[in-house]
């Protein structure tokens, strides 16, 4: 599969995973909920690099890996913080424009990038935004600089996961590279919940659905590492930015909220950008 592919797929299941969220951060705090995701993420793929690859990744991609993994710990920390402080409208366009990091970052790096794929990458990065804007309908709008800054560190940490990720791979052994990330990611949180005032384990209720959510978030991030073996990595980083507009749509096919023509319209707009990046 190619990165675009990989980075849909990882679209899919980070929009399942946050229609979950949604239920489960009315019920439990922000980092025991997080932990559980990275804990059932470690056992899901440790054992299966140990037994494919060996735990360890080669060469320099150890130190790659736990970096990434450090970076993500943080960055998925902070999403969740963003995202429990201020409006969807509000926080959802702020992380979903971290492409535009990855993309540059990949120019830096000498990956040629047309002035069309550009304009592709906004256009994903302002539909994004605009659906997720118009499909907040909380009543109090007032941006709150606290959501502001902890959704900028969460769009950066991801994007900067994600270099690092990709980097890690190219020493090969991808599912070492994605079980160290997670290991390494885990020990940030338990470094957080132990630092911070607050229980460090979920509701015993709750362990079923942050299980599913470990799994989501595990295929998720592993399909984003796996395209740093691929031509143009950085696009699974731009489709998989899409994952907010993918909520939208599911929660309009499962929760039944409404979809207005200009909602649609900006989903058009994105998957349009999207069809053309995979040519």
């Amino acid at each position: 599969m190619g990165a675009l592919t990989l980075g849909l797929i990882a679209a899919l299941c980070w929009g399942f995973h946050d229609i979950c969220v949604r239920y489960v951060s009315q019920r439990t705090g922000i980092l025991p909920a997080f932990l559980t995701v990275l804990v059932v993420g470690c056992l899901l793929v440790v054992p299966l690099a140990v037994f494919a690859e060996g735990l360890w990744p080669k060469g320099n991609g150890v130190w790659w890996s736990l970096a990434s993994g450090v970076m993500f710990g943080l960055a998925g920390s902070a999403h969740y913080k963003a995202f429990s402080i201020g409006p969807v409208r509000l926080v959802a366009p702020i992380i979903g424009a971290y492409p535009a990091l990855s993309v540059g970052w990949a120019v830096l790096n000498g990956e040629p990038i047309t002035m069309f794929q550009w304009l592709a990458v906004f256009m994903i990065i302002g539909g994004v935004g605009f659906v997720a804007a118009s499909s907040d309908d909380e009543a109090s709008a007032a941006p709150k600089l606290e959501a502001v800054i902890w959704s900028i560190l969460a769009g950066t940490g991801f994007a900067i996961t994600f270099a690092l990720g990709h980097i890690a791979t190219i020493w090969g052994a991808e599912l070492a590279t994605i079980a160290i990330a997670r290991i390494a990611a885990m020990l940030v949180l338990i470094a957080l919940a132990l630092g911070l005032p607050g229980p460090v384990l979920p509701q015993r209720a709750q362990l079923p659905i942050l299980a599913v959510m470990g799994v989501l978030d595990t295929v998720a991030l592993g399909a984003v590492l796996t395209a740093g073996t691929r031509d143009n990595p950085e696009f699974a980083a731009v489709a998989a930015s899409t994952f907010g507009l993918l909520t939208v749509l599911l929660a309009w096919l499962f929760l039944k909220e409404k979809m207005t023509f200009t909602q649609w319209g900006g989903v058009m707009i994105v998957f349009a950008a999207i069809g053309y990046l995979a040519l």
